[in-house]
């Protein structure tokens, strides 16, 4: 009996010096969690560029010579052209957004035709010409909503637009009485700078956290072209008659690509392996 007395007495006090030594050891912490550095705000800014193609219309044409016309009717088509942009911008918050933009909008082949009637007589006009403008737009957006990464979007722009006839041409047949008076003229090449206004509507897919991807329609309005005085094929022009391109609208569809400068690409820690 004595002999489990001692046994058990001897256990305890193997426990508690047991005990006094662990408490006597420094604690083994966990190592500290991963935490991301501190990356610079960027505010919200993002480029932007823009490749795409238009559809144009013209509602008409006007020469100061047209004035004694009677009536003329009048069949106007523009072949289409590439767009190119670029454009840099700021997302204010989750749904709007502004930029501003720069673009060429290449050689666009004219062909009208021009069925005129006059006291006297009657006759037709077949043109020809190229166009091409230069458009500098600030656009606002607001954007819908996100659903599997699209957001779709509409906006709003204005600014300016070069707009620039070159190579124009006007081939004429008039009839008075009963001779056939043919006729030839020529504009030379003329820029005129307008007021340009855009409606836009789209889908936009966010690729990445830095890349976005959109797929747009916007209607422009780019005001009046003009060519340079009319004059004959040998030079001659008496005259201050400039062929006006009234109302320069188009219809373009485009693919546009949005790079992020606020949200840094995602840092991986490196792997460890034990062993």
């Amino acid at each position: 009996m004595r002999s489990v007395k001692f046994i058990i007495a001897a256990g305890a006090a193997s426990l508690v010096s047991t005990a006094a030594l662990a408490a006597d050891m420094p604690m083994i912490m966990p190592p500290p969690a991963y935490s991301a550095p501190v990356v610079e705000d960027f505010g919200g800014w993002y480029l932007r560029g823009d490749i795409g193609f238009s559809n144009q219309r013209v509602d008409r044409l006007n020469n100061a010579l047209d004035a004694g016309n009677t009536s003329s009717i009048q069949n106007l088509n523009f072949g289409s052209a590439g767009i190119f942009g670029v454009g840099v911008g700021y997302k204010i918050n989750n749904w709007f957004r502004a930029d501003v933009t720069g673009e060429y909008r290449g050689n666009s082949q004219f062909f009208g035709k021009d069925s005129i009637t006059y006291p006297g007589g009657f006759g037709t006009d077949v043109y020809n010409a190229s166009k091409s403008e230069w458009v500098a737009l600030a656009n606002a957006y607001v954007d819908l909503g996100t659903w599997w990464c699209m957001t779709p979007f509409i906006g709003v722009g204005v600014g300016g637009a070069r707009v620039s006839i070159n190579n124009f041409t006007d081939q004429g047949l008039a009839i008075q009485g009963g001779p056939v008076l043919p006729s030839l003229a020529f504009g030379d090449n003329a820029s005129k700078w307008n007021l340009a206004w855009a409606l836009h509507a789209g889908v936009a897919y966010k690729v990445s956290p830095n890349l976005t991807i959109e797929l747009a329609y916007r209607y422009l309005n780019m005001g009046d072209g003009v060519t340079g005085d009319l004059r004959a094929f040998d030079g001659t022009n008496n005259v201050v008659n400039p062929m006006t391109f009234k109302d320069i609208t188009s219809h373009d569809l485009k693919i546009g690509v949005r790079w992020d400068l606020s949200s840094p690409p995602v840092y991986m820690p490196p792997l460890v392996r034990k062993g």
